[in-house]
């Protein structure tokens, strides 16, 4: 594990590689399993707030479950909110494009100018989840098999899960955490060689 300021990173995240191959998994992070996107209590608020203008940008479907049912439950299984789901298991803000990629909604309309608000972190995160403890988080690497042929692509180019997301990890911990992390992993690949 490394430690980057109250942040306990999983070694994984300088080792494995990965770059999102959407050409081959289509976006299936947004309907697979079983629980919405894990949102952050501040996102709640957020996707109320936002919801009139992402609107326009979803399917019907979506549309009518957030209209009745709120952008969000609470998940026992996770012990936090997470984003609603269709019936079929799909997040209610998934929009299927016309190439049969998954697109978020809310990003469709955070690209439009509409909102300022990009995704919930969670989802810009991935495959990395973030789980709190005795006041530190805890950044893990999440193997699921459908990024099988993302890890084959950032293997490739070997990238590591990290720099991929720098984006991500940058909006949720700012650029020093990931400086401080590039730094760390940089020192840990020449011990390596």
């Amino acid at each position: 594990m490394i430690l980057i300021q109250d942040k306990l990173i999983s070694d994984e995240l300088v080792e494995e590689h990965f770059i999102c191959n959407l050409s081959k998994c289509k976006g299936a992070c947004c309907w697979e399993g079983d629980m919405g996107a894990p949102l952050d209590d501040g996102e709640l608020d957020i996707l109320n707030d936002i919801y009139p203008k992402v609107r326009p940008f979803l399917t019907e479907e979506g549309q009518n479950k957030i209209d009745t049912e709120g952008g969000y439950e609470y998940f026992k299984g996770m012990e936090q909110f997470g984003t609603q789901l269709l019936p079929d298991g799909k997040c209610a803000f998934l929009v299927i494009e016309p190439n049969g990629i998954a697109q978020c909604g809310i990003e469709k309309a955070w690209k439009a100018g509409e909102v300022d608000f990009q995704k919930p972190i969670s989802c810009h995160l991935y495959p990395i989840r973030v789980t709190r403890s005795d006041g530190f988080e805890a950044l893990n690497y999440d193997r699921w098999d459908i990024c099988s042929n993302a890890c084959k692509l950032g293997a490739e180019h070997k990238v590591p899960v990290y720099k991929f997301l720098k984006d991500a990890l940058t909006r949720a911990y700012g650029a020093d955490f990931y400086e401080e992390l590039d730094a760390t992993a940089t020192y840990m690949a020449s011990q390596n060689d």
